[in-house]
């Protein structure tokens, strides 16, 4: 990834707060991760893999769930890679001992997030979300996640995500066929 990292248009750790919302931003100061900009119109992961060159395979998509434990509402923020489909009514939905789930609305997913849609990332994510981290991801090198805004993206250890408050990792999702 060092020749594709030459072609990024990174952005200082000193500039994080011009680009990105202000929680993703505090997250990600003292970490060991490569803020980038992209263009908007190839935010989605299949558009920045085929404009950007990484795989499907060491791109990371945080999913915004909300789900029924309880009697309460509760949101949570999942990872995975976008080369694998989510488990969602097994794997996912026991791991958070949800009655129900489903995938949030997009306003929710906003209000809540303080990002756009399309960029969520975990890092900035709600302090008492739990952050679901399929374990494949943790198998990959490095990834590429969104960064709080379409325009920009993230590039970073999987071990990073480790540290996120409320963080669980598990076999969440499968190859997609």
């Amino acid at each position: 990834m060092s020749e594709q990292l030459r072609n990024l248009n990174v952005v200082p750790e000193s500039e994080y707060g011009q680009y990105l919302p202000g929680q993703v931003a505090a997250e990600l100061t003292g970490n060991d991760i490569t803020v980038f900009l992209v263009d908007s119109d190839a935010s989605d992961t299949d558009q920045f893999s085929e404009r950007y060159g990484f795989s499907l395979e060491d791109c990371a998509n945080t999913i915004v769930l909300r789900y029924r434990k309880d009697g309460a509402d509760y949101h949570a923020a999942v990872v995975t890679l976008g080369s694998r489909r989510l488990d969602i009514n097994g794997a996912v939905k026991a791991e958070l001992g949800a009655q129900r789930l489903s995938f949030a609305k997009r306003e929710v997913a906003i209000e809540l997030t303080g990002m756009e849609f399309g960029g969520i990332t975990a890092f900035g994510a709600p302090k008492d979300w739990v952050v679901l981290v399929d374990e494949a991801v943790m198998q990959r090198e490095q990834v590429v996640m969104g960064a709080g805004v379409r325009a920009a993206k993230l590039l970073l250890s999987p071990e990073i995500l480790s540290r996120l408050p409320n963080v669980n990792v598990a076999a969440l999702a499968s190859d997609v066929s």
